[in-house]
């Protein structure tokens, strides 16, 4: 049976605005999770910050940090993302239903966020949650699990995506229901 929901596509694509539009329409669930944001100077993407739904921001990197955790030309701040991820607690929130943009190289380099996602995917939440679409380790293994929902984001969709999912989601939060009918995406 269905119970998470994956948006995957190219980058750039929009698959973030899918997320904040899904995220808007499931306000009546109170969903707990957070959103990778770019980082941009002079129209240049700079690096990236997480900022969580209750509103908490936290650098996850930049092209100017140092250190031993790096994804192309960013540095990554490990250290901070996995103190953030302690104190949202998302395994542990009360919410039904967790929003995760997204499941990415960066984030990856966190055992703890590896842990927190395998959690949630075994939990009685519904996860929803973007990622990559091409790429190898934990993403794949997310992807090929059976009760996922894998939606593909494009330019022709991106606009009418989040409706068309929005009531096979709440199908998924409806108890007492056999599964839903996810429509084809």
């Amino acid at each position: 049976m269905i119970r998470h929901l994956l948006l995957t596509g190219l980058p750039g694509v929009g698959k973030t605005t899918v997320m904040t539009q899904l995220s808007h329409a499931l306000t009546a669930y109170h969903p707990d999770g957070f959103f990778t944001r770019e980082i941009r100077e002079n129209e240049i993407r700079k690096g990236f910050e997480v900022v969580t739904l209750d509103g908490h921001h936290q650098l996850l990197s930049h092209v100017t940090l140092p250190g031993p955790f790096r994804v192309g030309r960013y540095g990554v701040d490990l250290a901070g993302f996995e103190k953030l991820l302690e104190t949202i607690d998302l395994r542990h929130s009360p919410s039904r239903v967790v929003i995760l943009d997204g499941i990415g190289k960066m984030e990856c380099l966190s055992q703890r966020f590896i842990q927190e996602v395998e959690a949630l995917l075994d939990s009685s939440k519904m996860l929803t949650a973007t990622v990559a679409l091409k790429g190898e380790g934990f993403p794949t293994k997310v992807k090929s699990r059976t009760d996922c929902h894998l939606a593909n984001v494009t330019f022709q969709n991106r606009s009418t995506l989040a409706v068309t999912l929005v009531p096979a989601i709440k199908t998924i939060l409806t108890p007492d229901k056999e599964g839903p009918d996810v429509a084809s995406s």
